[in-house]
């Protein structure tokens, strides 16, 4: 049976907190006489009004939610958090609600995908509001990915479950300490961010701002030329953090505990890590011999590219489409990778490569050897059938999701390449597609209003593995 009031009462509780989080930019907009001033401080009335309303209505005795609750509220965290995290964009002149909707569904899902232009001389305000969103989008997935989805086993996440993914009353305190612990890490690495983007040339302002959507994985910016309109420092930079974006979080908690440094005793990591080397040497080289560049500035290039849409940030610096068929095929594989689970970084993630493989070489194995009796690890844990059916029924459904909205998305007039790398783009949080609309150079700006909401929803199904939200619409679910 679902518990509504502390469904309710929690939902209050993250409204209470985007309302705080309000007050940021309204204090930006005060300073900088900006006329975005009425638009949040209506908006954080609004958005505290009914945050009350909710804790009050959702009182109870006791906090208990089992696996349903668990499943519908984090599902509607991330719609009710947007519906209402739109309302400054609505509110500013020129923006309407689908674009609102749109641009705040893809900064909570650290998604990027932006209907915005002319950023450089954009309010504070909305810059600072944007990347807020991205910064408090990332966090917020990262405890999601920690502490609840390997509880709920989504998509063979169960491999990463540990005490704390355990939602008991007896270990909730637990799980508050480690939530706390994570905040600390990537607030840590924010401003060590931020401080290296203002060592590279960056203003502070700029600096903060691609610092939250750095490490989110976001890929907002402050300029419609994006970190091209930077030096080549920031860049360097960029790739850096945005590397460590897509790596686990609780890994760099457990070092900074444990003080030892044994990321690569992680199967994960190592695989993540040789992959990024492997791809972005590759392809410098291939574009150091086939457009006569150095081979530094072919390595920048590569490198920041490919770690932007491996890591799904989707920060621009040059149109890679225009690189040629071997460049256009190669990113839009790439798309589909991700980072580590336990990361900032969406897409489909390492580990389930990884698990895929040795699921292959188990049954190769078998082939051989018929009587044999053959089981897989994967970080020394064994990889049962549980784990195997969710990864499959994950990858089934995340590519019947990407099939779906390639199609919605053709019949709304858009041509093929458009529409495969905008559903690709949208369900892996990458930000930027393929093409003259929707590639690095362009924006979302263009698309019809039904395109606009089917890929709103496909971010949100993206960001929550596909089944969080599946499972919602499977009768048995409603039932008690």
């Amino acid at each position: 049976m679902l518990n509504f009031k502390p469904l309710l009462f929690i939902l209050g509780l993250f409204l209470s907190m985007l309302t705080g989080f309000m007050f940021i930019p309204l204090a930006f907009a005060l300073v900088y006489g900006e006329e975005t001033v009425m638009a949040f401080l209506i908006s954080a009335i609004f958005t505290g009004i009914f945050a009350t309303i909710c804790v009050h209505r959702g009182q109870s005795g006791k906090l208990h939610l089992n696996i349903r609750d668990m499943f519908l509220l984090t599902s509607l965290t991330w719609v009710i958090v947007s519906l209402f995290a739109a309302m400054p964009f609505t509110l500013y002149h020129g923006i309407g609600y689908t674009d609102a909707f749109f641009e705040t569904m893809s900064g909570v899902t650290t998604t990027g995908s932006t209907v915005l232009s002319g950023l450089d001389n954009m309010d504070h305000s909305i810059l600072i509001w944007r990347s807020l969103l991205q910064w408090l989008g990332g966090i917020g997935f990262i405890v999601m990915a920690v502490a609840i989805l390997p509880f709920l086993n989504v998509g063979g996440m169960r491999l990463f479950r540990t005490e704390s993914s355990d939602w008991s009353d007896k270990t909730i305190p637990r799980t508050q300490s480690l939530a706390k612990y994570l905040f600390m890490v990537y607030v840590g690495l924010t401003v060590a961010c931020g401080m290296a983007y203002h060592w590279a040339g960056m203003n502070w302002f700029q600096a903060i701002n691609h610092a939250m959507t750095t490490l989110s994985t976001g890929g907002y910016s402050t300029s419609d030329n994006s970190m091209a309109a930077f030096p080549e420092r920031c860049h360097w930079v960029g790739i850096a953090f945005m590397a460590a974006g897509g790596l686990p979080l609780l890994t760099f908690a457990q070092t900074i505990q444990a003080r030892t440094l044994r990321v690569w005793n992680d199967a994960q990591i190592k695989g993540y890590l040789l992959f990024l080397l492997f791809v972005s040497f590759g392809l410098a080289l291939w574009l150091s011999s086939s457009k006569n560049l150095a081979f530094i500035d072919a390595l920048r290039l590569s490198a920041f590219n490919v770690v932007s849409v491996v890591t799904t940030t989707g920060y621009g610096l040059t149109d890679y489409s225009q690189w040629g068929a071997l460049a256009v095929i190669s990113f839009l594989f790439l798309m589909l990778v991700g980072g580590c689970s336990g990361s900032t970084a969406g897409g489909i993630k390492i580990f389930r490569f990884q698990i895929a493989v040795a699921i292959m070489r188990e049954q190769l194995k078998q082939q051989f050897h018929p009587n044999g009796i053959f089981r897989e690890r994967y970080n020394n844990r064994p990889i049962n059938e549980e784990i195997v059916r969710s990864l499959v029924t994950f990858m089934m459904l995340f590519m019947l999701v990407i099939v779906l909205l390639t199609l919605i998305l053709v019949l709304c007039g858009l041509d093929p390449m458009t529409s495969l790398s905008g559903a690709i783009t949208a369900v892996t949080n990458v930000g930027p597609g393929l093409g003259p609309v929707i590639g690095p150079a362009g924006n979302f700006a263009s698309l019809p209003v039904v395109a606009k909401w089917a890929l709103s929803i496909g971010m949100l199904l993206g960001r929550l593995e596909i089944l969080t939200v599946a499972v919602l619409f499977h009768p048995s679910f409603w039932r008690y």
